[in-house]
């Protein structure tokens, strides 16, 4: 496989992970925080309704984590494809 080769799968598995975690963001943000609420509201966590707790602090505490999980997996990427910088 040349090099090219390497560096377009290597794109390409950066834009499904991008997908993915795209993916996950919208439906902690917009379906669970906005569209699901009153639903979820019929949960409780740590005393408070989950739709409440997805609307207000859920969706950044998930997208801090989304990011973390973004760095890992390019991290492990960078190295496979070998396009890492010390």
């Amino acid at each position: 496989m040349t090099r090219e080769h390497e560096l377009q799968d290597y794109w390409k598995k950066n834009l499904k992970y991008i997908g993915i975690l795209l993916s996950i963001w919208f439906c902690v943000s917009y379906l669970f925080g906005i569209v699901l609420v009153d639903q979820l509201d019929t949960l409780k966590i740590f005393g408070f309704p989950l739709g409440f707790w997805f609307a207000n602090q859920g969706a950044e505490v998930i997208f801090c984590m989304l990011i973390v999980a973004y760095v890992l997996l390019m991290n492990r990427l960078d190295r496979q494809y070998n396009v890492f910088e010390d």
